[in-house]
């Protein structure tokens, strides 16, 4: 579907299969797949994204605002093998572009505390996201 390493300008994806243009995680409704974006800019706004090893991601969830909870995007990592999806995940490049880096599985995720853009405490959602192999559990697109 995408190749790995490759740069896209993200309007593009948008244009091509649909979803939310903003924000980190876009759910295009006639697709079977989730596209996942991260950046270091996110941390201004309380996201911190992370590799834990190799293949192991931590990836913040979505809202900025109050508590974190598993609705819109956030539903959709936690589902996504039931809801026959794959994860995208796409790291900033350059100006609007992305760097796609691999199709992801979701392992698990914690409930960490935090602050949201207000400066207010709220409960995070950390997915762990695991570099999906050719023997993952997982729907392949």
């Amino acid at each position: 579907m995408f190749n790995i390493g490759e740069i896209y300008r993200r309007r593009d994806l948008h244009t091509l299969y649909g979803g939310q243009p903003q924000g980190g995680i876009s759910t295009p409704a006639n697709h079977p797949f989730i596209m996942i974006f991260t950046a270091d800019s996110g941390e201004q706004y309380g996201y911190k994204d992370s590799w834990q090893s190799n293949s192991t991601f931590h990836y913040t969830g979505e809202g900025q605002r109050g508590d974190m909870t598993f609705i819109r995007g956030n539903r959709a990592i936690r589902d996504h093998v039931a809801d026959g999806k794959a994860i995208y995940l796409f790291e900033a490049a350059h100006a609007s572009h992305v760097r796609y880096v691999h199709e992801m599985i979701y392992r698990s995720h914690e409930i960490m505390p935090g602050v949201d853009v207000d400066d207010q405490p709220r409960a995070v959602i950390v997915f762990t996201l695991e570099v999906k192999s050719p023997d993952s559990s997982s729907r392949s697109t």
